[in-house]
């Protein structure tokens, strides 16, 4: 009978100390992690520019007539067709008479079009209430690797092709949101950093006022606060390659921002930090200037997370259908109300005191979102999450596809990949992962804006009848 022959031994036994000490450098010293960082940056710029035109800027692609007709407008190849015959002021697109390629701004162009001639019954312009603020959409948990940035990225890509228009912020250091819109940030001042000085700046301004009332020494105020109180966010707020996207980007220095927030809270101890985004936006006008404002948080529940959180009116929290990430996001949860529950407990115990109304957080919704979904080996864990998380599950599971990882490799979105370049179906099936998260994320847009208008109209109404 012939001997099974014995199988080798694994990799780690039997190393020897003298050849493993033989391949090690010399030791590593500080100066040798800026080298390190020096080529990364390098291969960094080279990677993203991938999905860059040759003259190193970053365009969005055409859409062709099937695309339009498929995902963006509501009408039949043959009526587009038609009606660019009938009406020649209107974008006519490039290319055969067959295969036309428009602009997204020339798709926007034809929007409005149908919007005002197309047929009574069918929507050619997604809803949006007037007279009510732009959404604003946090995506976070402090699990990295869970898909935020992804998720983020193609939320507001989904929104601008559905004709809204969209400013995403990026509160990661690492900047990969940036990396993907093509922004550029040369340093902290080009990023949220000094939206959250300034609201410190002027609360401290305040202080000082009460101060010299009260013949008691002001509080110091620096170069960096008074510098702040130039900034607004349009200085901030740069155009991307999308007509209808813009962007405050972030790079590494707006970490900084970690350090610096505690310092001031232990200053003035009665300057509420977690309002310090939400006052940016609101006290200039800018809620009023998009639809849809999409804030992707770093990978902690620190201070930039915190002013994500307070400031979102919809949370999104991705996670994978893994045990680990599922465990995690429990955590985030649990920290979540740790934390802000916290805040409201002390600001209302000072409130009572000086007899003012109590305040407390609230969001308009919460929808935890499974990405990378693999349904052949994760359905099980997925359900059992389901269950657990119950109405904070989205229903639909983001599915993982050859083309998602393609259009990575690019530094690009998937709907920034020309269909061409797949085989059909994978660009349908890909494209769906994303289409289907937006559908979700879209019906409780609609259905919190819906509800607002009810509550306006019912307090205008109240107000007419009073008067």
């Amino acid at each position: 009978m012939a001997l099974t022959p014995k199988a080798p031994p694994p990799p780690y036994f039997n190393i020897d100390p003298a050849k493993a000490a033989s391949r090690l450098g010399e030791p590593i010293d500080t100066a040798r992690f800026a080298k390190a960082a020096a080529f990364a940056a390098k291969g960094r710029d080279d990677l993203a520019k991938r999905g860059y035109a040759p003259d190193g800027k970053k365009r969005l692609r055409r859409f062709s007539t099937w695309e339009i007709c498929r995902y963006l407008i509501d009408v039949a190849p043959a009526h587009l067709r038609r009606v660019l015959k009938s009406h020649p002021d209107l974008p006519q697109g490039t290319g055969e008479a067959g295969s036309k390629w428009f602009t997204l701004e020339e798709v926007l162009t034809l929007r409005e079009h149908f919007a005002t001639e197309g047929a009574s019954n069918k929507q050619y312009k997604s809803w949006r209430p007037e007279g009510l603020p732009a959404k604003i959409i946090s995506v976070a948990n402090f699990k990295g690797g869970v898909g935020k940035t992804s998720t983020c990225a193609h939320l507001a890509m989904s929104a601008a092709l559905d004709g809204y228009r969209v400013l995403v912020i990026d509160l990661d250091s690492q900047g990969s949101l940036t990396s993907i819109m093509g922004g550029t940030v040369q340093d902290e001042w080009s990023t949220a950093f000094p939206l959250i000085a300034k609201d410190f700046a002027r609360h401290l301004q305040a202080e000082n006022t009460v101060r010299r009332a009260k013949g008691t020494p002001e509080l110091p105020f620096d170069e960096t606060l008074t510098e702040s109180l130039q900034v607004s966010p349009r200085n901030l707020i740069q155009e991307t390659h999308w007509p209808n996207i813009d962007l405050i980007g972030a790079q590494l220095n707006l970490y900084w921002a970690e350090f610096q927030v505690p310092v001031w809270r232990m200053q003035v101890r009665s300057w509420p930090l977690w309002d310090a985004l939400t006052n940016a936006l609101d006290s200039e006008g800018i809620l009023d200037e998009y639809d849809v404002i999409l804030l992707d948080t770093p990978p902690a529940l620190g201070y930039l997370t915190i002013n994500a959180l307070a400031a979102a009116d919809i949370l999104l929290v991705p996670l994978g259908a893994s045990f680990l990430e599922f465990d995690s996001t429990g955590r985030f949860f649990d920290m979540l109300y740790s934390t802000f529950a916290s805040i409201e407990e002390g600001e209302n115990r000072i409130r009572r005191q000086d007899g003012l109304p109590e305040m407390k957080f609230e969001w308009d919704a919460v929808r935890a979102l499974i990405t990378r979904f693999d349904a052949s080996q994760q359905t099980d864990l997925a359900n059992v999450i389901q269950a657990y998380f119950g109405d904070f599950m989205t229903t639909y599971r983001q599915e993982v596809t050859a083309m998602v990882g393609q259009a990575g490799e690019q530094v690009n979105g998937i709907y920034e990949a020309d269909y061409r370049e797949f085989n059909r179906d994978t660009y349908v099936r890909g494209r769906e992962a994303f289409d289907r998260t937006w559908a979700e994320v879209k019906e409780v847009l609609l259905g919190t804006w819906w509800r607002d208008l009810q509550e306006l109209n019912a307090q205008e109404s109240d107000d007419g009848k009073a008067t």
